[in-house]
Parts: structure tokens; sequence; C-alpha cells
């Protein structure tokens, strides 16, 4: 007897799929009393890859398994004015795709945007809160940017 067709089915991504929506985590930031020191020990106790800003993970991507893509990890100064208007210590980047209109259904949806969208070489970026309370970093990537530049990092 076959018992395959009870069992959940993998959803089929098509590469060229621009529904807007999250793909995946791109950073995880948070307050620290000595972001440098945090580095530091996260480097030397746990391996992680450190520069300036705390450690870039790379990974493959899933659908696109020759693509490599990055997540961010970073200690920021406790009490950063990046995290507000949240009074949280943490913010987690989300990886998104078609970040426009993801902005535009976050709106008809009441979402509350603080931002504008900003573009710089290696993506797009908006902040959104969420009902707790949580700020929330959006980021469209352009990881082939990262890529290019090379370095140092945490797989």
């Amino acid at each position: 007897m076959d018992n395959t067709s009870n069992l959940p089915q993998e959803k089929e991504t098509s590469v060229n799929d621009n529904t807007p929506k999250v793909t995946g985590i791109g950073g995880i930031f948070f307050g620290s009393n000595n972001p440098k020191e945090t580095r530091e020990w996260y480097g030397r106790n746990l391996g992680l890859a450190i520069d300036e800003y705390g450690s870039p993970f790379e990974f493959r991507n899933a659908n696109r398994p020759d693509e490599i893509n990055y997540l961010r990890w970073s200690p920021f100064e406790a009490g950063d004015s990046y995290f507000a208007p949240s009074t949280k210590e943490f913010m987690i980047n989300y990886r998104v795709q078609n970040i426009e209109g993801l902005v535009k259904k976050l709106q008809e949806n009441g979402v509350a945007i603080l931002d504008d969208i900003e573009s710089y070489d290696y993506g797009k970026f908006v902040h959104i809160m969420d009902p707790e309370g949580n700020k929330i970093e959006l980021w469209e990537p352009i990881d082939s940017v990262f890529t290019a530049k090379g370095g140092t990092t945490t797989k």
C-alpha cells in the first residue's frame, strides 16, 4: 500500500516567483553593553568570522543552489536609537522579494510603515512595526555585491 499520498506535498517554488513575501532571515541585531567585546567573544569562543559589524553568515539559496546568500549577525550598543521606536533590545531583518509590492500589501493591511524604502548597492530596506511593538527590518538583498567583495564569512 502506498502511503505517500497522505504525506504533505512540498510546494514547488518557481525561480521566477515575484510574490511579495519574506524569503528568509537576513539579520539578527541585538543590544550589547560592549559590542566590540561581544563580537570578539563570539569569534574566539564560537568560531564566528568577525568584522566591524558582527558576522556575515553565508548560505546557499535553496531555489538557486549556485547563488550565495548572506545573513548579518550584529551586536549594537545597548539603547541604540536604530531600534526605536521599539523598546526591545533586538531586531530581526527579514529577506524579502518584491519589497515595493510587500509594502503596498502591508499598507493595505494597516501595518505601521516607519520609513520610505531606501536603496543601497546591496539592496533595498524599509522598517515596519509588528503588533507587539517590535521593529522589523525588511531587506530585498543584492547578494552578489557581498560575493564580489569577498572576505571571510561564517559558514
